[in-house]
């Protein structure tokens, strides 16, 4: 496969993002060794087109901001697929370019994430690892996202079949690979935490049986809409991307552990509640058995993952001010990234036309 070169001299505007992904796409099959050595004398072209694009992405609210941010995390969501799949044809995942590429990618999505932060807020954890515990939860029980109507209301009373198949799609970029990010957030670690994120990634496994792992359940669902891997990234928003890459992001580096350890820790203390309302949704429309099997394991296994969680995770790393501001910090980065990915998904399914506000109010 060919690599594709711009033929701009200048860094892609703000009004052409795609510009950049469409190249840096055109890399992703190609060996990483062969990358560098096609784009000698590009680097700083290339470098400068994707800080145009996160520049663009930065920018004031508006349709070309919307676009950036669109095709800023389209591109970090295609670099993402290069380390967390097996290919079945050569990869750049070792190019150099396409590591500094990662990395602006990278760090301006958690520039942008940490601006929704309350100013001094993570300051105010008490230092004490079981009061720690239980101001983490109440700051998380507190948030808008805990009770979001798109579940307790829309999901739980409107949503009609069409919608749940939305769902299970926009869902698949965290829970359609749960298990490899417990995988890769688990190196490094040791004692009661390493238990526990062994205990959690062994029950995504089945329990060693095959037929019971959760990301083969989940793909039953799959089966159940006629989801196809060509429908996946085309029905994706922003917001949806942006989910599932900051999920990678946090597991993937070590010193982002402590953040992993916030983000997954909550992650799996909503699930539950939330799953409660798909379970209802599937019922109520009478969908097949086989489909709903996944959200029902895990409202059990969840509640219990979760109280694990904190126990054998949380509690032992909050033992000083470096891990408590990550961990926070990657909590508050899951409810408030989840709260307004929630806020769009609601937005969309209400702009129909078929449905009002006052139908989920």
């Amino acid at each position: 496969m060919s690599i594709n070169h711009s033929s701009a001299t200048a860094p892609a505007t703000p009004d052409e993002p795609m510009a950049i992904v469409d190249e840096i796409s055109s890399w992703l099959a190609v060996p990483g060794d062969e990358v560098d050595r096609s784009l000698a004398g590009e680097r700083e072209r290339v470098v400068a087109a994707v800080t145009a694009l996160n520049t663009a992405a930065a920018g004031s609210p508006g349709p070309a901001a919307d676009r950036a941010r669109y095709a800023q995390q389209l591109l970090l969501s295609r670099i993402y697929r290069t380390v967390m799949q097996i290919a079945d044809h050569p990869t750049a995942e070792g190019s150099v370019v396409l590591h500094e590429v990662t990395r602006l990618l990278e760090n301006a999505t958690m520039k942008a994430e940490d601006a929704h932060l309350t100013p001094g807020l993570i300051e105010e954890a008490p230092e004490e690892p079981k009061l720690f515990v239980s101001w983490l939860k109440g700051l998380i029980r507190e948030h808008r996202a805990f009770k979001h109507p798109y579940y307790t209301e829309f999901i739980n009373r409107v949503a009609r079949r069409e919608d749940l198949r939305t769902y299970v799609i926009q869902e698949s970029v965290v829970d359609g690979r749960f298990d490899d990010l417990l995988a890769l957030m688990q190196v490094g670690t040791s004692g009661a935490g390493k238990m526990e994120i062994a205990n959690n990634y062994w029950d995504e496994m089945g329990n060693g049986d095959p037929e019971a792992v959760h990301t083969h359940l989940f793909n039953k669902i799959y089966e159940v809409f006629d989801v196809r891997d060509e429908d996946l990234e085309a029905a994706m928003t922003t917001a949806d991307l942006h989910s599932g890459n900051i999920a990678v992001l946090l597991c993937r580096y070590r010193h982002l552990y402590p953040e992993a350890v916030g983000f997954l820790g909550t992650a799996e203390w909503l699930a539950p509640d939330r799953f409660r309302n798909v379970v209802r949704a599937w019922e109520r429309l009478g969908l097949p058995e086989v489909g709903i099997t996944y959200h029902r394991l895990h409202i059990t296994v969840d509640s219990q993952h979760a109280a694990g969680w904190f126990r054998n995770v949380v509690a032992p790393s909050a033992r000083s001010p470096h891990m408590q501001r990550g961990i926070v910090r990657g909590a508050l980065w899951r409810v408030n990234s989840s709260a307004r990915h929630l806020d769009e998904r609601l937005e969309l399914a209400l702009s129909d036309g078929r449905r009002t506000p006052e139908t989920v109010g």
